[in-house]
């Protein structure tokens, strides 16, 4: 008589080109397109291109990723200790451990996931208070103390240079 259909979220698939296996360390940043699945130890940023507006990366249950990783599509089951941007969708399955800041369109959050830090939504991706500016190259993101007048010593209880020279 009446239909129920149930409307599931749009899950992110495709074919992973590249695999980082799980005996596999890798030092600095990666950038890629299309599929990513990392199994290993990543110590940098990954970042999908740009132009790939389909690109997926996945972290599996035993992979590691230290430093931040933007790209449309996620599905994190692992840990990470950096923010992560998912200007799509994010899928955060049972094991996933995530260290810092969550920046997310759509997310998906099983039972068991962890996120240590902020989660805050966005419908533009172009909102995000951090995007990459060049291959590697981060923009800075505001640091405690730039809003202290030009007289300030900087950190609190800093000792201003000229009273460390007088001091000695």
């Amino acid at each position: 008589m009446f239909s129920k259909k149930k409307t599931k979220a749009k899950r992110p698939h495709g074919r992973f080109d590249t695999l980082i296996s799980a005996k596999t360390r890798v030092e600095g940043d990666i950038h890629f397109t299309g599929g990513l699945h990392i199994d290993g130890r990543v110590k940098g940023c990954v970042v999908s291109d740009e132009q790939a507006d389909n690109a997926l990366l996945r972290l599996s249950e035993c992979g590691e990723v230290e430093g931040d990783i933007v790209a449309p599509n996620i599905v994190i089951n692992g840990t990470v200790k950096g923010d992560v941007y998912a200007l799509a969708h994010l899928e955060l399955a049972g094991k996933a451990a995530i260290t810092g800041n969550v920046y997310y369109n759509l997310i998906e959050m099983e039972a068991g996931a962890s996120v240590n830090g902020n989660m805050v939504h966005s419908k533009d991706p172009d909102s995000l208070p951090r995007r990459l500016a060049g291959p590697g190259k981060p923009e800075p993101v505001e640091r405690a103390g730039d809003d202290l007048p030009e007289d300030s010593p900087g950190e609190p209880g800093a000792v201003p240079i000229d009273e460390r020279k007088a001091a000695e």
